[in-house]
């Protein structure tokens, strides 16, 4: 079967999905401006499916092999397309299969299975330094980072993170550990997760961890979400060192752990309330606990986009059940914010933040910590596709006992 070049720019279509933008030049010359198959030919010279003629010519009206079409549908499936674009692409493999196989392209069923798993990561270099009054503790980390992803139908996938960390400190040995896998179920308006998960409620604020259970979140834009688990202190180290005092001295490491939440998102606009009931005997050790082994948090959010720049949003957080330390906030101010994919952009925030530790027991932020109020401010900038550099400072007190307290924190993630 004979096709000519020109008939061959069905193939357009595919690298349109990857590519809005067309090509500002024409590198071959017989293809004038004015032709009616410029556009796709510069686009398809720009994304490197054709190549053209040593003489800078395209020579369009040229008959083709079979072989040199697979070599530009090779070239096209290479690209991210979906939808009539990717079913255009697979109708052009399932033709020039034979002449794919012997280019080296996966195309048969089997070989499809390994592209079912994705993976993810980042390699990051962090440097803290903490001051209580004079009493300083500076530390630098290296973590390297895998997330994968693997499909395992149309709505399930499982999930995990392995972590290897090391203190370049002191250069000894790393920790590596299976922080997260979990299965997980996604349909329309609703998803169910189940294993060693991220917490699905509040975890952005107060509760930056995992836990071992199941969650089960509906709806759209507004959003149901119950979880239901066991929880580990002591394998998150932003747990506030009180509660884990408090379990070293039980003896008992595990909590249960049970929340409920309601979030809206749409526009410019969101807003959220939560409620957990987290039971431990760690609690009775804690500093301003009194005799209780249960927490009760409520939890209310919301963030509000002025424009594409700027946003304004905060959180408040009450535990119930604690005598003392027992209320978190925060308010936050954000300007842009660095796009790993988009080198050059930036952000920056300020915020305050008082974040009891019997209410804020594993809270997100990286320089304010669990037991301390203050101001905090931040600036993040994509240094190179993929490569951010951020850099923040928390200057304040602690609320138990009114002591100076500080944080620089400095990091780059190399994220892949």
């Amino acid at each position: 079967m004979k096709k000519t070049i020109v008939s061959a720019l069905t193939t357009a279509l595919v690298v349109g999905a990857a590519s809005t933008t067309f090509a500002a030049t024409n590198p071959f010359s017989d293809v004038p401006a004015d032709h009616w198959a410029y556009d796709a030919v510069s686009q398809l010279a720009a994304d490197g499916v054709i190549e053209g003629y040593g003489d800078d010519t395209f020579k369009g009206d040229k008959n083709i092999t079979r072989y040199e079409m697979a070599q530009m549908v090779a070239k096209a499936m290479a690209k991210n397309t979906s939808g009539a674009d990717k079913a255009l692409v697979d109708k052009l493999a399932a033709e020039f299969a034979d002449e794919l196989n012997q280019l080296g392209v996966r195309v048969s069923n089997l070989e499809r299975n390994a592209d079912k798993v994705k993976w993810n990561g980042e390699a990051r270099y962090t440097y803290t330094n903490t001051k209580v009054d004079d009493d300083g503790d500076a530390k630098n980390e290296l973590l390297f980072r895998l997330e994968p992803t693997a499909e395992v139908n149309n709505n399930w996938h499982v999930k995990a993170r392995l972590d290897a960390k090391l203190n370049a400190s002191e250069d000894g040995e790393n920790d590596i550990s299976l922080k997260r896998a979990w299965a997980q179920g996604d349909y329309d308006n609703f998803s169910i997760k189940a294993g060693k998960l991220p917490m699905q409620v509040d975890g952005d604020s107060i509760l930056d961890s995992q836990m071992t259970g199941a969650a089960l979140t509906a709806g759209k834009d507004v959003k149901f979400t119950v979880q239901g688990g066991r929880w580990d202190l002591s394998d998150n180290n932003g747990v506030n060192s009180s509660i884990v005092a408090g379990a070293a001295a039980a003896g008992e490491q595990k909590a249960s752990v049970g929340g409920v939440g309601l979030q809206y998102d749409k526009g410019n606009l969101s807003a959220g309330a939560a409620y957990h009931r987290i039971g431990s005997d760690a609690f009775r050790g804690a500093d301003g606990y009194g005799d209780h082994d249960t927490a009760n948090i409520w939890s209310v959010n919301g963030k509000y986009h002025f424009n594409d720049n700027v946003a304004l949003g905060g959180m408040y957080a009450q535990n119930t059940q604690a005598d003392n330390y027992k209320k978190a906030g925060s308010v936050e101010l954000d300007y842009k914010g660095a796009k790993a994919e988009n080198p050059g952009s930036w952000g920056a925030y300020v915020a305050y933040r008082h974040l009891g530790q019997n209410v804020a027991l594993a809270p997100t932020y990286d320089g304010a910590w669990a037991g301390t109020k203050g101001w905090e401010i931040g600036t993040n900038y994509a240094v190179a596709k993929n490569t951010v550099a951020s850099l923040k400072y928390f200057n304040g007190k602690t609320i138990a006992g009114d002591n100076d307290a500080s944080k620089v924190f400095g990091r780059v993630q190399f994220l892949f």
